[in-house]
């Protein structure tokens, strides 16, 4: 495989949400060197299961291949199945965004159920108040 010496620079957004850009120097595959993942036409989904259809697939680790691709393992937690693959830069960043869109809905969801919860222990609370059941010593 050709290679020649190059450096390159990838911009990564931190958890702050600030965004830095890292340089690396290494050897650089060259445009003739033949490409980790085949080329593919249709997109390709990871947060799908390919076994059983769900989106629930997460990543149970990551880490970068090369320039333009990263090493990840994936697992579906309904059905079990996991895998471990190369995928370019644009599949991964599709499976990132969509891994963010989950998580906001997961928060969405705990800040409604924790909201809920509370309203509920207030109304017991109040109720337990206004009917003389909780007495000084009880704190």
């Amino acid at each position: 495989m050709s290679q020649h010496n190059s450096n390159y620079v990838r911009r990564v957004v931190l958890p702050s949400g600030r965004a830095i850009e890292v340089v690396y120097f290494e050897n650089q595959p060259t445009a003739d060197a033949a490409p980790l993942v085949p080329a593919r036409r249709d997109t390709l989904d990871l947060h799908l299961c390919p076994d059983c259809d769900k989106g629930l697939v997460y990543p149970v680790e990551w880490e970068e291949a090369s320039a333009t691709h990263w090493e990840v393992e994936l697992r579906c937690p309904n059905c079990e199945w996991s895998t471990v693959g190369q995928y370019d830069q644009d599949t991964v960043d599709r499976f990132d965004e969509e891994l963010d869109r989950g998580t906001e809905a997961l928060v969405r969801d705990l800040k409604r159920l924790t909201r809920a919860n509370m309203e509920e222990e207030m109304e017991r609370f109040s109720s337990a108040l206004s009917s003389d059941a909780i007495w000084p010593m009880d704190f």
